[in-house]
């Protein structure tokens, strides 16, 4: 003991007491530092070592916020994160931990310490002794312990891991169930015994059966004002239900948890740790799962329907994907979505949607290709004669059963109303339940005691308020016609149904719903397409198989070509007429333009430059006639002279144009032609000429 003393005395220096000495505490869980209070006493007991090798009380510094902390890494221990900080500016002369595992039991963060105590100079001490990073053989033994902490604790973890995997292979590991399902007294898994919590979830698997979506079966709870329970797993109501509308993530959750199903599995999730000191998870596929028992426990579906609702979602993930397939039916026109093939590539087709006169017009492209690798376009389809014929072919298949398509639709619409407004009536139910033990706890205290009979009035007046709010709730949502279907609605489905290709037809019918009729009935279908035709092999869900050829739509420009009639109307009439009357003529005579509008100059214009007809200016001047200033320099008068000759008889002209302007035909040779100027004098009679040149003699 001596020399053990004398050397630890040689170790400690001036230079060491002169800086403060850390002591570190550390319990590994919550659990350990309220029942095991001896290793916190002898840990908090090592001041007096630091006392005794000469630090003083008031240079002692005690770190503790680490408690309940794990000393697996150094990322989430702020405490240690500290002390490494301060040993390493120098401020530390000596850190003292009970043992090296209440420092690290990871060689990386120990290792690192003592670097930085070797470069600082500063001591280590444990229950064990006092030690010098700096000097080889104490860092040795340091390293020693450090990597037989570390050894411990992967032993450590490697019994309880060794446990759990043999009660999980036997499927008797008790763990975590989700909401619905409880422990009875035995401990056996069954269902919640609340026929509220039982109806939720039940409603959650009927609703993904029959729109197969999640997000559709979200929406269906908010359209029916319905809501979902939650089991509190921390807080002062851990283990409590809370009520809460239904989120997308809480669906998914629920169809991909085999515990619904009555399977017991172990080993789904594999962490991992990043190398900032966080942690990943990862979803392994099932074959890689440690423990998978099917029929385990009583559940809310079969396993095979399970195994159906993971197709479905994985069909309808894949539809953001490279492959495009399955996608829940939307709300687009393209009757075919998500089920149309390549007939060139065998490549999934996608559709994309063109306006068309106000409307959207589906067309089916092969362009996964073009995409990855900068390609061109494998094909492209217009699907609006497609989306008609498989409509036909369907229609002439259905007909037959819609009758019996019909009642079984009614049924289902009135089961699943029945279903709602019962799930409804028991949230009023619950509610009534708390206000009556609210009631009961109330009348039960003494009055006297007002501390307590004032919370317990309020706790009962807070209760009747949420039965209110909860029977307001379901009588506004059973009387805004979620009920069960009456006669009279049976009936007029019914009557719909024996007409099954008005209802097909009716405008009113969402294409969401004809979407799903058509994967009821079809697998697949494939396109392929030529120089003129287009070819669709349709797969039904019975084994049949149906082709049918189409000719290729008309380009819109083709569409709105002008009609050959008109073209020819336009030619004939230009030999007599200007464009302003041959559309006058045609809208008479009832014909239109290419986009069905009535026919104005400007369209006759248009057709005369694109089909290059000859003008009807054109067609005068090749008869030969001539125009105002041509006539004019001809019969050497002026053009206002030549306009006057038209106007009286003397001369004529043709219009030629909508602008007033004419050609003129040339006149015959023996054309009388007026005098143009003044009039001549008339000559004076004989004797007043004698008279005259009388009296100019006399003059």
């Amino acid at each position: 003991m001596r020399t053990h003393a004398a050397n630890a005395a040689g170790k400690v220096t001036h230079e060491h007491l002169r800086r403060e000495a850390y002591l570190y505490v550390r319990q590994s869980s919550l659990k350990q530092v309220l029942s095991n209070t001896e290793s916190a006493t002898r840990q908090y007991a090592l001041r007096g070592r630091a006392v005794a090798l000469g630090w003083t009380e008031s240079q002692i510094i005690v770190i503790d916020t680490d408690q309940g902390q794990s000393g697996a890494s150094a990322a989430d221990r702020e405490g240690f994160q500290r002390l490494v900080a301060d040993v390493g500016m120098g401020r530390a002369g000596i850190v003292l931990g009970l043992e090296v595992s209440r420092l690290a039991r990871n060689n990386t963060d120990w290792h690192r310490l003592l670097e930085i105590c070797a470069l600082t100079g500063t001591l280590i001490c444990d229950e064990d002794g006092l030690y010098d990073p700096a000097d080889f053989n104490d860092r040795l033994l340091l390293g020693l312990k450090g990597t037989m902490s570390e050894a411990e604790l992967h032993f450590l973890k490697a019994r309880l891991r060794g446990g759990q995997l043999s009660k999980a292979r036997r499927g008797e590991l008790v763990m975590p169930l989700p909401v619905g399902l409880i422990r009875d007294g035995t401990g056996a898994v069954t269902l919640d015994p609340d026929a509220s919590v039982q109806g939720a979830v039940r409603r959650v698997f009927d609703t993904f059966t029959a729109t197969g979506s999640a997000l559709a079966v979200v929406k269906a709870f908010a359209a029916d004002q319905l809501l979902f329970p939650r089991r509190l797993a921390t807080g002062p109501r851990k283990g409590e239900l809370s009520w809460g509308e239904l989120e997308h993530s809480r669906v998914l959750q629920i169809l991909h948890n085999p515990r619904y199903a009555g399977a017991f599995f172990y080993g789904r999730n594999a962490h991992a740790r990043k190398p900032g000191g966080g942690q990943t998870t990862r979803v392994l596929p099932r074959e890689e799962w440690t423990v998978l028992i099917t029929d385990a426990h009583v559940g809310y579906i079969t396993w095979e329907r399970f195994e159906a609702n993971q197709a479905r979602l994985t069909a309808n993930a894949t539809a953001h994907g490279t492959d495009r397939r399955a996608s829940p039916p939307r709300e687009g026109p393209a009757l075919l979505q998500g089920l149309v093939l390549c007939g060139k590539c065998g490549g999934r087709m996608t559709v994309r949607y063109h306006q068309r006169k106000n409307q959207l017009t589906p067309e089916y492209v092969c362009q996964s290709e073009g995409i990855k690798r900068g390609k061109a376009i494998c094909q492209r389809v217009p699907g609006a004669s497609i989306d008609t014929a498989v409509g036909t072919l369907l229609l002439d298949t259905l007909t037959p059963l819609a009758l019996q398509t019909a009642l079984a639709v009614s049924d289902e619409l009135t089961a699943r109303a029945e279903d709602a407004d019962r799930i409804r009536a028991t949230t009023v139910q619950r509610a009534q339940y708390h206000a009556d033990l609210a009631r009961r706890r109330y009348l039960a205290v003494d009055p006297a005691n007002r501390l307590v009979a004032d919370q317990l009035e309020a706790a009962w007046n807070a209760a009747l308020r949420d039965l209110s709010e909860a029977t307001e709730t379901y009588e506004r949502a059973h009387n805004s016609h979620n009920g069960p279907l009456n006669q009279a609605q049976r009936d007029k489905v019914t009557a719909l149904a024996s007409d099954f290709p008005a209802l097909w037809n009716n405008p009113n019918t969402p294409m969401r719903e004809r979407k799903r009729i058509v994967r009821l009935l079809v697998t697949d279908a494939t396109l392929a397409r030529n120089d003129t035709t287009i070819t669709v092999h349709i797969r039904l869900r019975g084994g049949q198989d149906h082709t049918l050829t189409l000719p290729i739509p008309l380009a819109s420009w083709q569409i709105r070509q002008t009609p050959t009639e008109v073209v020819t109307a336009v030619d004939t009439l230009l030999d007599e007429h200007t464009d302003s009357e041959i559309a006058t003529i045609l809208t008479g005579q009832g014909l239109t333009s290419g986009t069905g509008g009535p026919l104005h100059p400007g369209i006759i214009r248009h057709i005369r430059h694109a089909y290059q007809l000859r003008s009807h200016t054109q067609r005068l001047r090749d008869q030969g006639l001539l125009t105002l200033n041509e006539i004019a320099r001809h019969l050497n008068i002026s053009p206002n002279t030549v306009k006057t000759w038209r106007n009286n008889g003397l001369l004529t002209g043709k219009r030629a144009n909508d602008k007033g302007e004419y050609l003129y035909q040339l006149p015959s040779p023996d054309l009388a032609r007026p005098r143009i100027g003044r009039p001549p004098r008339k000559p004076a009679p004989a004797n007043e000429t004698t008279t005259a040149s009388t009296t100019r003699s006399a003059v």
